[in-house]
Protein backbone atom coordinates (compact mmCIF):
# COMPACT_ATOMS: atom_id res chain seq x y z
CA UNK A 1 0.00 0.00 0.00
CA UNK A 2 2.78 2.47 0.86
CA UNK A 3 4.53 1.71 -2.42
CA UNK A 4 1.31 2.38 -4.34
CA UNK A 5 0.80 5.68 -2.49
CA UNK A 6 4.33 6.77 -3.36
CA UNK A 7 3.82 5.84 -7.02
CA UNK A 8 0.55 7.79 -7.14
CA UNK A 9 2.18 10.75 -5.36
CA UNK A 10 5.08 10.83 -7.81
CA UNK A 11 2.72 10.70 -10.78
CA UNK A 12 0.58 13.41 -9.20
CA UNK A 13 3.59 15.63 -8.68
CA UNK A 14 4.61 15.30 -12.32
CA UNK A 15 1.04 15.97 -13.48
CA UNK A 16 0.70 19.01 -11.21
CA UNK A 17 3.96 20.49 -12.45
CA UNK A 18 2.90 19.95 -16.07
CA UNK A 19 -0.43 21.62 -15.35
CA UNK A 20 1.41 24.65 -13.95
CA UNK A 21 3.73 24.79 -16.96
CA UNK A 22 0.74 24.53 -19.30
CA UNK A 23 -0.87 27.51 -17.56
CA UNK A 24 2.32 29.55 -17.73
CA UNK A 25 2.81 28.83 -21.43
CA UNK A 26 -0.81 29.45 -22.44
CA UNK A 27 -1.13 32.61 -20.34
CA UNK A 28 2.08 33.94 -21.87
CA UNK A 29 0.42 34.01 -25.30
CA UNK A 30 -3.28 34.34 -24.38
CA UNK A 31 -4.73 36.97 -22.11
CA UNK A 32 -8.48 36.99 -22.47
CA UNK A 33 -11.48 36.48 -20.22
CA UNK A 34 -11.92 32.88 -21.40
CA UNK A 35 -9.90 30.49 -19.16
CA UNK A 36 -8.05 28.86 -22.06
CA UNK A 37 -5.31 27.31 -19.93
CA UNK A 38 -7.80 25.39 -17.77
CA UNK A 39 -9.91 24.49 -20.80
CA UNK A 40 -6.91 23.12 -22.70
CA UNK A 41 -5.66 21.29 -19.61
CA UNK A 42 -9.04 19.60 -19.19
CA UNK A 43 -9.29 18.62 -22.87
CA UNK A 44 -5.69 17.37 -23.04
CA UNK A 45 -6.24 15.50 -19.75
CA UNK A 46 -9.35 13.82 -21.18
CA UNK A 47 -7.41 12.77 -24.27
CA UNK A 48 -4.52 11.50 -22.17
CA UNK A 49 -6.65 9.40 -19.83
CA UNK A 50 -8.40 7.79 -22.79
CA UNK A 51 -5.15 7.23 -24.67
CA UNK A 52 -3.24 5.90 -21.65
CA UNK A 53 -6.02 3.58 -20.51
CA UNK A 54 -6.37 2.33 -24.08
CA UNK A 55 -2.63 1.59 -24.29
CA UNK A 56 -2.58 -0.06 -20.85
CA UNK A 57 -5.59 -2.24 -21.66
CA UNK A 58 -4.23 -3.15 -25.10
CA UNK A 59 -0.99 -4.32 -23.50
CA UNK A 60 -2.67 -6.02 -20.50
CA UNK A 61 -1.13 -3.54 -18.04
CA UNK A 62 -4.36 -2.01 -16.72
CA UNK A 63 -3.99 -3.58 -13.28
CA UNK A 64 -0.34 -2.79 -12.60
CA UNK A 65 1.61 -0.04 -10.89
CA UNK A 66 1.93 1.82 -14.19
CA UNK A 67 -1.82 2.47 -14.09
CA UNK A 68 -1.55 3.99 -10.60
CA UNK A 69 1.31 6.23 -11.75
CA UNK A 70 -0.20 7.35 -15.07
CA UNK A 71 -3.95 7.39 -14.46
CA UNK A 72 -4.52 8.09 -10.77
CA UNK A 73 -1.28 9.99 -10.22
CA UNK A 74 -0.32 11.82 -13.40
CA UNK A 75 -3.79 12.39 -14.89
CA UNK A 76 -5.24 13.10 -11.44
CA UNK A 77 -2.51 15.66 -10.78
CA UNK A 78 -2.88 17.18 -14.22
CA UNK A 79 -6.68 17.39 -14.07
CA UNK A 80 -9.47 15.52 -12.32
CA UNK A 81 -11.70 16.48 -15.23
CA UNK A 82 -10.09 13.63 -17.15
CA UNK A 83 -11.46 11.10 -14.63
CA UNK A 84 -14.88 12.73 -14.91
CA UNK A 85 -14.77 12.36 -18.69
CA UNK A 86 -13.63 8.75 -18.51
CA UNK A 87 -16.29 7.78 -15.97
CA UNK A 88 -19.01 9.25 -18.19
CA UNK A 89 -17.73 7.42 -21.26
CA UNK A 90 -17.88 4.15 -19.29
CA UNK A 91 -21.46 4.92 -18.20
CA UNK A 92 -22.42 5.61 -21.83
CA UNK A 93 -20.68 2.45 -23.06
CA UNK A 94 -22.76 0.49 -20.55
CA UNK A 95 -25.98 2.09 -21.88
CA UNK A 96 -26.47 4.21 -18.74
CA UNK A 97 -27.44 7.37 -20.62
CA UNK A 98 -29.72 8.73 -17.89
CA UNK A 99 -27.10 8.11 -15.21
CA UNK A 100 -24.37 9.74 -17.32
CA UNK A 101 -26.50 12.80 -18.07
CA UNK A 102 -27.49 13.07 -14.41
CA UNK A 103 -23.87 12.76 -13.32
CA UNK A 104 -22.80 15.45 -15.80
CA UNK A 105 -25.59 17.86 -14.88
CA UNK A 106 -25.28 17.35 -11.13
CA UNK A 107 -21.48 17.59 -11.20
CA UNK A 108 -21.51 20.87 -13.09
CA UNK A 109 -24.43 22.48 -11.28
CA UNK A 110 -23.59 21.33 -7.75
CA UNK A 111 -19.90 22.00 -8.40
CA UNK A 112 -20.67 25.59 -9.35
CA UNK A 113 -22.96 25.97 -6.34
CA UNK A 114 -20.27 24.52 -4.07
CA UNK A 115 -17.71 27.02 -5.37
CA UNK A 116 -20.21 29.85 -4.87
CA UNK A 117 -21.04 28.61 -1.36
CA UNK A 118 -17.35 28.29 -0.47
CA UNK A 119 -16.79 31.89 -1.56
CA UNK A 120 -19.95 32.99 0.27
CA UNK A 121 -18.84 31.34 3.55
CA UNK A 122 -15.53 33.21 3.44
CA UNK A 123 -17.40 36.52 3.34
CA UNK A 124 -19.43 35.88 6.53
Amino acid sequence: MLKTLLIIGLGGAVGSMLRYLTSVLVNKYWSNHFPLATFLTNIVGCFLIGFLIGILEKNHLAEGQLKWFLITGFCGGYTTFSAFGYENIRLLENQNLALALGYIALSVLIGLLAVWFGLFVTKL
